[in-house]
């Protein structure tokens, strides 16, 4: 199905007087991890209790990793890596800890679907409300 969309007005953030136009993917509902198990489950010989529990031990190993400085690399789906964000300083004797301001996630995804992102997906606008 292709993914749908609509068109919203933005403020332009640098002059708050400027309206913008543009297009916003809209989501038309969330999967949950019940969801996906039950599915792989029936492309493969494990229960959707077996997918489930693994799929469930995977965030607190990715955590683990993460934490420790690896750049965790899921194949098919993508690598994640902690990334953090400070004030810069003039020199690096400036810099401190207590100077980190949050830290993220970065996602980059597989090749595979950088590629699929690349060629283009199929869209249509959004259906009017009822």
């Amino acid at each position: 199905m292709p993914l749908q969309y609509r068109f919203s007005k933005r403020r332009n953030p640098l002059n708050t007087d400027e309206i913008q136009h543009i297009m916003q993917a809209v989501s038309t509902g969330t999967v949950d991890l019940d969801q996906i198990a039950y599915e792989i489950s029936n492309e493969c010989s494990l229960s959707a209790v077996d997918v489930k529990f693994v799929l469930m031990a995977l965030a607190p190993k990715m955590l683990f990793h993460l934490q420790d400085g690896k750049i965790v690399d899921i194949e098919h789906l993508g690598k994640f890596k902690i990334g953090m964000k400070g004030k810069a300083q003039p020199s690096q004797a400036l810099l401190r800890v207590k100077g980190i301001q949050k830290f993220h996630l970065n996602f980059q995804p597989a090749v595979q679907i950088k590629r699929w992102l690349k060629k283009g997906i199929q869209i249509r606008k959004e259906p009017p409300k009822k």
